[in-house]
């Protein structure tokens, strides 16, 4: 009996300890003019909050913009680049009108990328081919 109780206190103990090796990051970004290299002066604004699970690489994220120049043409995570940097596109959206929802599975590479703080947003119209609002994605609570 005293075996059973052990082994049973071991197996919840173990199970434990996986979910807490499984962790979720949520990450957040201001996007804005200011922060696009080259930097431009816009009204337009926008957010972005996603959640990444570093065990599955799971990355789910919601975006919302307004107050640009005209019609989003393009928007993209890219990274990997530090603030002020350049760096191509990692996940492109399909769909372009705010709010955008979506989800994807990095690889470990992006993984450690996004979890190094060297991932952005932007949103691109024809008034700025090469991004209008940008934000830098930051690990939250």
């Amino acid at each position: 009996m005293v075996l059973k109780t052990i082994g049973a206190a071991t197996l919840c103990w173990a199970l434990a300890v996986g979910a807490v090796q499984a962790a979720s990051v949520n990450y957040t970004a201001t996007l804005k003019g200011a922060d696009e290299v080259p930097a431009n002066t816009t009204t337009g604004a926008g957010s972005v909050t996603a959640k990444l699970d570093t065990t599955t690489g799971a990355f789910t994220y919601a975006i919302t913009y307004g107050g640009l120049t005209g019609p989003a043409t393009m928007a993209h995570f890219h990274g990997p680049a530090a603030v002020g940097a350049n760096a191509p596109p990692v996940i492109v959206i399909k769909s372009l009108p705010s709010p955008i929802t979506g989800s994807a599975t990095l690889t470990p590479a992006q993984v450690a990328d996004l979890t190094a703080g060297k991932w952005y947003f932007n949103v691109h119209t024809a008034a700025h081919p090469s991004g209008e609002i940008r934000g830098q994605l930051v690990a939250g609570k």
